[in-house]
Protein backbone atom coordinates (compact mmCIF):
# COMPACT_ATOMS: atom_id res chain seq x y z
CA UNK A 1 0.00 0.00 0.00
CA UNK A 2 2.85 2.31 0.89
CA UNK A 3 4.67 1.40 -2.34
CA UNK A 4 1.59 2.17 -4.42
CA UNK A 5 1.13 5.50 -2.65
CA UNK A 6 4.79 6.35 -3.25
CA UNK A 7 4.54 5.64 -6.98
CA UNK A 8 1.48 7.84 -7.20
CA UNK A 9 3.15 10.75 -5.36
CA UNK A 10 6.34 10.30 -7.42
CA UNK A 11 4.37 10.55 -10.64
CA UNK A 12 2.51 13.65 -9.46
CA UNK A 13 5.75 15.26 -8.25
CA UNK A 14 7.41 14.59 -11.59
CA UNK A 15 4.43 16.17 -13.34
CA UNK A 16 4.65 19.13 -11.00
CA UNK A 17 8.35 19.57 -11.71
CA UNK A 18 7.55 19.95 -15.39
CA UNK A 19 5.17 22.76 -14.43
CA UNK A 20 7.83 24.08 -12.07
CA UNK A 21 10.45 24.22 -14.82
CA UNK A 22 7.92 26.12 -16.95
CA UNK A 23 7.32 28.44 -13.99
CA UNK A 24 11.04 29.18 -13.82
CA UNK A 25 11.02 29.84 -17.55
CA UNK A 26 8.02 32.12 -17.02
CA UNK A 27 9.94 34.21 -14.49
CA UNK A 28 12.93 34.47 -16.82
CA UNK A 29 10.63 35.61 -19.65
CA UNK A 30 8.89 38.09 -17.32
CA UNK A 31 12.29 39.52 -16.35
CA UNK A 32 13.27 39.78 -20.01
CA UNK A 33 9.99 41.55 -20.79
CA UNK A 34 10.58 44.09 -18.02
CA UNK A 35 14.14 44.61 -19.23
CA UNK A 36 12.99 45.07 -22.83
CA UNK A 37 9.85 47.14 -22.23
CA UNK A 38 11.42 49.56 -19.76
CA UNK A 39 15.00 49.66 -21.08
CA UNK A 40 14.32 52.90 -22.98
CA UNK A 41 12.98 54.56 -19.84
CA UNK A 42 15.51 53.39 -17.22
CA UNK A 43 16.72 56.99 -16.85
CA UNK A 44 13.31 57.82 -15.36
CA UNK A 45 13.48 55.07 -12.70
CA UNK A 46 16.97 55.44 -11.24
CA UNK A 47 17.87 51.87 -12.20
CA UNK A 48 15.29 50.23 -9.91
CA UNK A 49 13.43 48.53 -12.76
CA UNK A 50 16.65 47.17 -14.24
CA UNK A 51 17.46 45.61 -10.86
CA UNK A 52 13.96 44.15 -10.64
CA UNK A 53 14.29 42.61 -14.10
CA UNK A 54 17.64 41.04 -13.23
CA UNK A 55 16.17 39.72 -9.96
CA UNK A 56 13.32 38.01 -11.82
CA UNK A 57 15.77 36.35 -14.20
CA UNK A 58 17.96 35.17 -11.29
CA UNK A 59 14.96 33.76 -9.40
CA UNK A 60 13.88 31.94 -12.55
CA UNK A 61 17.34 30.38 -12.87
CA UNK A 62 17.32 29.40 -9.17
CA UNK A 63 13.96 27.68 -9.68
CA UNK A 64 15.56 25.52 -12.37
CA UNK A 65 18.23 24.44 -9.86
CA UNK A 66 15.63 23.74 -7.18
CA UNK A 67 13.68 21.67 -9.69
CA UNK A 68 16.77 19.48 -10.06
CA UNK A 69 16.55 18.51 -6.37
CA UNK A 70 12.88 17.67 -6.81
CA UNK A 71 13.46 15.45 -9.84
CA UNK A 72 16.49 13.66 -8.41
CA UNK A 73 14.92 13.26 -5.00
CA UNK A 74 11.74 11.76 -6.45
CA UNK A 75 13.61 9.48 -8.84
CA UNK A 76 16.05 8.17 -6.23
CA UNK A 77 13.46 8.25 -3.45
CA UNK A 78 15.97 10.19 -1.39
CA UNK A 79 14.40 11.70 1.73
CA UNK A 80 17.08 14.39 2.21
CA UNK A 81 16.92 15.63 -1.39
CA UNK A 82 13.13 15.76 -1.37
CA UNK A 83 13.12 17.72 1.89
CA UNK A 84 15.83 20.06 0.52
CA UNK A 85 13.60 20.66 -2.46
CA UNK A 86 10.61 21.40 -0.20
CA UNK A 87 12.57 23.78 2.06
CA UNK A 88 14.15 25.71 -0.81
CA UNK A 89 10.81 25.95 -2.55
CA UNK A 90 9.26 27.29 0.65
CA UNK A 91 12.01 29.90 1.03
CA UNK A 92 11.53 31.11 -2.56
CA UNK A 93 7.77 31.28 -1.97
CA UNK A 94 8.22 33.47 1.12
CA UNK A 95 10.62 35.78 -0.76
CA UNK A 96 8.20 36.12 -3.67
CA UNK A 97 5.31 36.96 -1.38
CA UNK A 98 7.48 39.51 0.48
CA UNK A 99 8.50 41.10 -2.82
CA UNK A 100 4.85 41.19 -3.93
CA UNK A 101 3.79 42.91 -0.70
CA UNK A 102 6.63 45.43 -1.04
CA UNK A 103 5.62 46.17 -4.64
CA UNK A 104 1.98 46.63 -3.58
CA UNK A 105 3.00 49.03 -0.79
CA UNK A 106 5.25 50.99 -3.16
CA UNK A 107 2.70 51.21 -6.00
CA UNK A 108 1.45 54.64 -4.92
CA UNK A 109 5.01 56.00 -4.87
CA UNK A 110 5.64 55.23 -8.53
CA UNK A 111 4.16 58.56 -9.62
CA UNK A 112 6.40 60.59 -7.31
CA UNK A 113 9.57 58.64 -8.11
CA UNK A 114 9.06 58.82 -11.87
CA UNK A 115 8.07 62.50 -11.75
CA UNK A 116 11.21 63.44 -9.82
CA UNK A 117 13.52 61.58 -12.21
CA UNK A 118 11.72 63.00 -15.24
CA UNK A 119 12.13 66.58 -14.00
CA UNK A 120 15.83 66.01 -13.29
CA UNK A 121 16.45 64.35 -16.65
CA UNK A 122 14.99 67.30 -18.57
CA UNK A 123 18.12 69.27 -17.69
CA UNK A 124 20.19 66.72 -19.64
CA UNK A 125 18.07 66.62 -22.78
CA UNK A 126 20.26 67.03 -25.88
CA UNK A 127 23.36 67.22 -23.68
CA UNK A 128 26.56 65.47 -24.71
CA UNK A 129 26.95 62.13 -22.92
CA UNK A 130 23.23 61.90 -22.15
CA UNK A 131 22.00 60.46 -25.43
CA UNK A 132 19.95 57.86 -23.50
CA UNK A 133 17.96 60.63 -21.80
CA UNK A 134 17.31 62.35 -25.12
CA UNK A 135 16.14 59.12 -26.74
CA UNK A 136 13.93 58.29 -23.74
CA UNK A 137 12.17 61.66 -23.88
CA UNK A 138 11.67 61.55 -27.63
CA UNK A 139 10.33 58.00 -27.54
CA UNK A 140 7.95 58.73 -24.67
CA UNK A 141 6.59 61.99 -26.09
CA UNK A 142 5.95 60.38 -29.47
CA UNK A 143 4.44 57.17 -28.06
CA UNK A 144 2.25 58.87 -25.46
CA UNK A 145 1.54 61.99 -27.56
CA UNK A 146 2.53 64.34 -24.76
CA UNK A 147 5.02 67.09 -23.96
CA UNK A 148 6.88 67.74 -20.71
CA UNK A 149 6.13 66.31 -17.28
CA UNK A 150 2.94 68.08 -16.09
CA UNK A 151 2.60 70.04 -19.36
CA UNK A 152 4.63 71.52 -22.20
CA UNK A 153 5.76 74.56 -20.15
CA UNK A 154 8.12 72.32 -18.16
CA UNK A 155 10.53 72.60 -21.09
CA UNK A 156 11.00 76.33 -20.51
CA UNK A 157 14.64 76.83 -19.59
CA UNK A 158 15.22 73.07 -19.33
CA UNK A 159 16.36 72.24 -22.86
CA UNK A 160 19.88 72.29 -24.23
CA UNK A 161 20.56 73.69 -27.67
CA UNK A 162 16.87 74.25 -28.53
CA UNK A 163 16.39 77.87 -27.59
CA UNK A 164 14.52 79.37 -24.64
CA UNK A 165 11.15 79.35 -26.39
CA UNK A 166 11.37 75.88 -27.97
CA UNK A 167 10.44 72.30 -27.16
CA UNK A 168 11.79 69.00 -28.56
CA UNK A 169 10.52 67.97 -32.01
CA UNK A 170 8.93 64.89 -30.37
CA UNK A 171 6.29 67.18 -28.82
CA UNK A 172 4.85 68.01 -32.24
CA UNK A 173 1.36 66.76 -33.10
CA UNK A 174 1.86 66.89 -36.85
CA UNK A 175 1.86 63.68 -38.87
CA UNK A 176 5.28 64.46 -40.33
CA UNK A 177 7.49 65.36 -37.39
CA UNK A 178 10.44 67.55 -38.36
CA UNK A 179 13.47 68.59 -36.31
CA UNK A 180 12.43 72.26 -36.33
CA UNK A 181 8.71 71.92 -35.63
CA UNK A 182 9.15 72.60 -31.91
CA UNK A 183 10.91 75.93 -32.40
CA UNK A 184 9.08 78.88 -30.82
CA UNK A 185 6.21 76.71 -29.59
CA UNK A 186 6.48 77.56 -25.88
CA UNK A 187 4.95 80.98 -26.44
CA UNK A 188 2.59 79.90 -29.21
CA UNK A 189 1.76 76.18 -28.87
CA UNK A 190 -0.13 75.67 -32.12
CA UNK A 191 1.45 72.44 -33.36
CA UNK A 192 2.54 70.57 -30.25
CA UNK A 193 0.88 68.40 -27.63
CA UNK A 194 0.25 70.55 -24.56
CA UNK A 195 -0.64 67.78 -22.08
CA UNK A 196 2.12 66.36 -19.88
CA UNK A 197 3.47 62.81 -19.95
CA UNK A 198 3.42 61.91 -16.25
CA UNK A 199 -0.15 60.62 -15.93
CA UNK A 200 -0.20 58.46 -19.05
CA UNK A 201 3.30 57.15 -18.48
CA UNK A 202 2.80 56.16 -14.83
CA UNK A 203 -0.52 54.49 -15.72
CA UNK A 204 1.34 52.43 -18.34
CA UNK A 205 4.07 51.56 -15.82
CA UNK A 206 1.57 50.44 -13.19
CA UNK A 207 -0.34 48.35 -15.72
CA UNK A 208 2.81 46.45 -16.65
CA UNK A 209 3.82 46.09 -12.99
CA UNK A 210 0.45 44.49 -12.22
CA UNK A 211 0.85 42.04 -15.10
CA UNK A 212 4.32 40.96 -13.99
CA UNK A 213 3.21 40.90 -10.34
CA UNK A 214 0.22 38.73 -11.22
CA UNK A 215 2.49 36.25 -13.00
CA UNK A 216 4.80 36.16 -9.98
CA UNK A 217 2.00 35.59 -7.48
CA UNK A 218 0.46 32.88 -9.66
CA UNK A 219 3.77 31.05 -9.83
CA UNK A 220 4.26 31.48 -6.09
CA UNK A 221 1.05 29.61 -5.32
CA UNK A 222 2.02 26.85 -7.75
CA UNK A 223 5.06 26.40 -5.51
CA UNK A 224 2.80 25.74 -2.52
CA UNK A 225 1.50 22.67 -4.37
CA UNK A 226 5.09 21.58 -4.91
CA UNK A 227 5.93 21.91 -1.22
CA UNK A 228 2.88 19.84 -0.26
CA UNK A 229 3.72 17.11 -2.79
CA UNK A 230 7.35 17.01 -1.69
CA UNK A 231 6.34 16.69 1.97
CA UNK A 232 3.91 13.86 1.12
CA UNK A 233 6.61 12.00 -0.80
CA UNK A 234 9.16 12.55 1.96
CA UNK A 235 6.72 11.20 4.55
CA UNK A 236 5.99 8.16 2.35
CA UNK A 237 9.73 7.50 1.88
CA UNK A 238 10.27 7.76 5.62
CA UNK A 239 7.43 5.31 6.32
CA UNK A 240 8.88 2.82 3.84
CA UNK A 241 12.28 3.02 5.52
CA UNK A 242 10.68 2.50 8.91
CA UNK A 243 8.87 -0.63 7.74
CA UNK A 244 12.01 -2.20 6.25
Amino acid sequence: MVEGGMKCVKFVLFAFNLIFFLAGLGLIIAGAIVQTKFSTYFDFFGGSFSAAAILLIIVGAVIFVIGFFGCCGAYKENYCMVMTFAVLLGVVFVLEIAAGIAAYVMRDKVHGIVEEHMMDSMQNYNATGHEGVTDAWNTMQIDFQCCGVQNYTNWRGATTGLGADSVPYSCCNRTQIQETCGMGQLDNPTQIHTNGCIDGFTAWVKENIYVVGGVGIGLAFIQVVGVMLACCLARTIKKEYETV
